[in-house]
């Protein structure tokens, strides 16, 4: 029930108003937002990349209601990864990408999402790095794995994420994974309904288990997005079952979130992923990392009343 009412608060741009105006929230969501610029999600790349992480920027914006608004979307990513070529990241440092941001929920998006995920795509490969197109709500998925297999003609190399708990998903992985394709595997942040996903925690790590040693199988490259212990460990499992090595799979993890955890990894020759997400648009984001976990919830309460 809190799940669901957080997932309904993160559509609410009045509740944003107000709590946007409390003064301790932007200290408390500095913990899971790098910052509102594009040079804050940069910074936080070359910290992580320093300490030997890898990362991956998401420049936050999901309500984009017209075609310039989506196509300045597109610009902030151009631009984000002209920097990031300059400070000689690409090896470090790859973008996550919404289609929704880039206009793929307005009439007739589809091409406009494809023709600027493209823009994207190509300057992506120009400093020797890649994208991942993120998942987004069901009623989005097959416009999603459209448009990635459509792109993945001239750019192979593209991500993208598949959602444990939806049902359809292992038929999803049997679609676009394969040998040489990339897939982001996650439990899924969105309310969805018991038709289409699953609704059981338990059922939703064992669908994530179960797709996941589909893929190791297929010859995917697999990256674990999950701060679980026990799926941390079935990764761990189930790779070295696969015969995939070290370097054959990574751990993402959310920014601000187990950082303990993620350098613990690192340090054991695992490629770890920190997402990092920037931007003005953070509510939406935001509330979705409070509804994941009771224990994000609880840090922002506490915070709140100076605890």
């Amino acid at each position: 029930m809190l799940r669901g009412t957080l997932l309904a608060f993160s559509r609410s741009h009045r509740l944003r108003d107000v709590v946007a105006g409390l003064p301790l929230t932007h200290r408390v969501v500095e913990r899971f937002i790098a910052g509102e610029t594009l040079a804050d999600g940069l910074a936080a790349a070359r910290r992580l990349a320093d300490d030997g992480r890898h990362s991956s920027i998401d420049v936050l914006g999901e309500d984009v209601t017209d075609s310039a608004q989506a196509q300045v979307a597109a610009q902030s990513y151009l631009t984000l990864l002209r920097d990031v070529g300059d400070a000689g990241l690409g090896p470090w440092v790859e973008v996550s990408v919404k289609l929704s941001s880039l206009g793929g929920a307005l009439p007739g998006g589809v091409e406009q999402a494809t023709r600027h995920a493209r823009e994207v795509c190509e300057a992506a490969r120009a400093i020797g790095t890649t994208v991942t197109v993120d998942a987004e709500d069901h009623t989005t998925t097959d416009q999603t794995l459209g448009i990635v297999e459509e792109l993945r003609a001239d750019f192979p190399e593209l991500g993208v994420v598949l959602q444990a708990a939806l049902h359809r998903t292992s038929l999803d992985a049997q679609r676009v994974g394969g040998p040489g394709s990339r897939i982001r595997l996650c439990k899924g942040a969105y309310a969805e309904p018991e038709s289409v996903a699953r609704q059981e925690p338990a059922d939703v790590t064992a669908g994530f288990i179960e797709v996941m040693r589909q893929l190791f199988s297929s010859g995917t490259y697999v990256m674990i997005a999950s701060h679980d212990p026990a799926l941390i460990a079935a990764a761990q499992d189930v790779a070295a079952d696969c015969g995939r090595g070290r370097d054959d799979f990574e751990f993402q993890m959310l920014y601000g979130i187990r950082s303990d955890e993620q350098r613990r990894l690192a340090a054991a020759g695992y490629r770890v992923r920190v997402y990092v997400p920037c931007g003005t648009d953070w509510w939406g984001y935001f509330l979705r990392r409070l509804a994941e976990r009771p224990a994000n919830l609880a840090f922002f309460l506490k915070a709140l009343v100076g605890r």
